[in-house]
This record gives structure tokens, C-alpha cells and sequence, in this order.
């Protein structure tokens, strides 16, 4: 009965050799095209966070911001000709194709954590930061036109935690020079071309503040990015498990010329 079983079991060895290829190359042609379109997601999301530490470089201590989102180009450049490298190792098996793959897949793997790592720890550091810059920004505010202008235009907002933190500027009473309490104009809606930021009008000026709307930009980059990286590490992963499957079962024919 034992040797029935035993010559059975290695009858279907085979049938179940052959499916594990045929699943392994079917995945990896999937995960190629999949690469494709992960660059360009990836590639977005790191040029997000080199503009944004650009734009809004003023406000981070950590010179090292945009550091994230390079690593985050060089990888989603790497997925390109990893994409390819997937695509023609399920047509055509090479050692060469498949050793190259290994390489490129170790190296992204580097990247792509490397930077998970970076943004995970700049997400918990750069809000602490911002607060402090950004309430410099407006308590030093003098009357004349600073980086808090630009700021407020760029994300429509006004003050750090609403337009009141104006009024605390400790500089100088600029806001008390005319005959009502008033804020820059820069907290003025676009919409509204004759505002001169009375605090008599408050439909006219932006009432959420810089802080809370550059956190959630900056929370949602961050979570983007490494959530990125993250799944893109689980397909590398399969993809080096399902090239780790082709080249078991294949022979070493293409070294036959050393022999």
C-alpha cells in the first residue's frame, strides 16, 4: 500500500512542478505591468514631497526633508526596467535576466524602505516644528510683507490657529494703526477683490489656519508615501519568490558553453 502511494505522489510531481511555473510566470508578466504603473505613483509622491519641502522649506528644521522623496524617484526610475525585466523573464527564462532581477529587486527594496523609514520619522518630527516656525512667523510680524504672507496665499488660510493670532503680534500694534483691528490682506478670499482684512467682514477672510491645513497636506503625503513603498514591497517580494521558482526548476543550459 506504502509503495502505491509512494508511486503515486511521484506521478503527480510533475503535473504539480509544471503548475508552480506556469503560476510563477503568469505572475510575474501581472507584476511587470503593475511596476509600470507603480513608478509613476511612486514617482508623483516623491516629487510631492521635494516641491513641498521647496515650497515650504522655510518651516523645517530638517534639511534632510526632501531626502525621502529622492529616494522615492530613484526607485520608481529602477521599476521601470524592473517591469521589463519581469515582462521577458516570463516569455523567455534566462539566468541572466533572472540574476539581473534579483539585483534590481534588492536594490529597490533598499530604496523603497529606506525611504518608509525616512518619512515615517519626519511625519512624527516636522509637526512640532512647524508650529513653532509658523507662530514666529506671525507673533514677530511687523506691518511689512514675510514668508506668513506668502504662506496664508499659498494655502488660502489665516494665522496658525485661526485669523485671532494676528491680533497677538508682539512687534508692534500694527493691526491697531488703523481705526478697527484688522489682518494682512493676504488672509483675504481671492473672491473678494476689495477686502482689506476688517475683522468687521469675516465672510471675507479665510478662517481655518495654516497649521491644521499644512498638517493634513503633509499627514496625507506622508501616508501616501508609505503606503508606496509598503505594498510595492510585498509584489518585489512575490516577484522574487516566483523568479525564485523558475530558476529552481530550470537548468543550468545556459552555461553549457563553460562545460
Amino acid at each position: 500500500m506504502r509503495a502505491v502511494l509512494l508511486l503515486s505522489s511521484l506521478s503527480l510531481w510533475p503535473y504539480e512542478d509544471s503548475w508552480l511555473k506556469v503560476c510563477a510566470q503568469s505572475l510575474l508578466r501581472f507584476l511587470g505591468f503593475i511596476f509600470w504603473g507603480a513608478a509613476a505613483a511612486l514617482a508623483f509622491g516623491g516629487v510631492v514631497v521635494i516641491l513641498m519641502y521647496k515650497n515650504y522649506g522655510d518651516l523645517f528644521q530638517e534639511c534632510l526633508f526632501s531626502l525621502p522623496g529622492w529616494l522615492a524617484v530613484a526607485a520608481a526610475l529602477n521599476l521601470l526596467p524592473t517591469g521589463i525585466l519581469t515582462i521577458l523573464i516570463s516569455a523567455k527564462r534566462s539566468r541572466y535576466y533572472q540574476g539581473a532581477l534579483v539585483y534590481l529587486l534588492l536594490v529597490l527594496f533598499c530604496l523603497e524602505m529606506s525611504s518608509a523609514v525616512l518619512v515615517r520619522f519626519y511625519s512624527l518630527r516636522v509637526a512640532s516644528e512647524m508650529k513653532s516656525t509658523m507662530g514666529y512667523l506671525v507673533y514677530q510680524y511687523s506691518g511689512t510683507y514675510s514668508q506668513g504672507h506668502e504662506l496664508q496665499r499659498k494655502l488660502q488660510c489665516c494665522g496658525v490657529q485661526n485669523y485671532t493670532d494676528w491680533l497677538q503680534a508682539t512687534v508692534a500694534s500694527w493691526h491697531l494703526q488703523a481705526e478697527k483691528p484688522h489682518v494682512p490682506e493676504s488672509c483675504c478670499e481671492v473672491k473678494y477683490s476689495h477686502c482689506r482684512g476688517d475683522l468687521g467682514h469675516l465672510e471675507r477672510i479665510f478662517q481655518e489656519g495654516c497649521l491644521q491645513k499644512l498638517e493634513d497636506w503633509l499627514h496625507f503625503v506622508m501616508f501616501y508615501m508609505f503606503s508606496c513603498c509598503t505594498v510595492l514591497s510585498v509584489l518585489e517580494l512575490l516577484a522574487g519568490v516566483s523568479n525564485g521558482i523558475l530558476m529552481r526548476h530550470q537548468s543550468f543550459h545556459d552555461h553549457a558553453i563553460l562545460e
